[in-house]
C-alpha cells in the first residue's frame, strides 16, 4: 500500500510492507507537472508493488470537507484512475499536527512532516479501514454532464 498526504506543494508519502506490520515514510514527493508526478508515482507503485493507494482527507472538526478535502478526493481519484489502483479515504483531521508532535518537526518545510503524516494515514487505514475499492470513470469520460453525485462517498470498513 502507499498513502499520499496531498498538499498544494508536496505530497507525504508513506508505504508498508506487504503483510502491513511495517509503515515507513519515504521521502515526499515535490508536487510538479502531473505527468511528472504520475510518472514518479508509478515508478514508486512499480517498485515497491503497490497493490492500493491511501490518500488523507483533511475534514473540519465536525467532519465536514474543507476545500483542501475536495481536492484531495479530486486528486487522489485521478492518481487511483491513471495507476489503475484501488483506493481508500481516510480522515487525516489533526494528522499533521500529530506527525509533527510524534517525530519533533513542528515547522518543517522539507517534506519530511509531510511523509510523517503520510505514515500516519496509513497507521490509521490498517488500523481501521476502509477497504480499498477501484475507482470508476468520471462523468466526463462517461460521457456525462460532469456532476458526480457520489464522487463524495467512500466505502466504510468491513465487519
Amino acid at each position: 500500500m502507499l498513502s499520499l498526504d496531498v498538499g498544494r506543494r508536496r505530497i507525504g508519502l508513506a508505504g508498508c510492507d506487504p503483510l502491513g506490520l511495517t509503515v515507513s515514510s519515504l521521502p515526499a514527493l515535490h508536487r510538479g507537472s502531473h505527468a511528472q508526478n504520475l510518472q514518479h508515482l508509478r515508478n514508486l507503485c512499480h517498485q515497491r508493488n503497490v497493490q492500493g493507494l491511501v490518500v488523507g482527507l483533511p475534514l473540519d472538526d465536525q467532519g465536514q470537507r474543507t476545500d483542501q478535502a475536495h481536492h484531495c478526493h479530486r486528486y487522489g481519484q485521478r492518481i487511483a484512475r491513471d495507476l489503475g489502483l484501488p483506493l481508500a479515504f481516510v480522515n487525516e483531521h489533526s494528522s499533521s499536527w500529530a506527525a509533527a508532535e510524534r517525530h519533533g518537526l513542528q515547522g518543517d518545510r522539507s517534506g519530511r512532516l509531510d511523509s510523517a503524516a503520510a505514515a500516519l494515514l496509513l497507521e490509521q487505514w490498517l488500523a481501521e479501514g476502509p477497504d480499498v475499492e477501484p475507482v470508476k470513470a468520471t462523468p466526463d469520460e462517461r460521457g456525462g454532464n460532469g456532476v458526480d453525485e457520489g464522487s463524495c462517498s467512500h466505502p466504510h470498513p468491513s465487519p
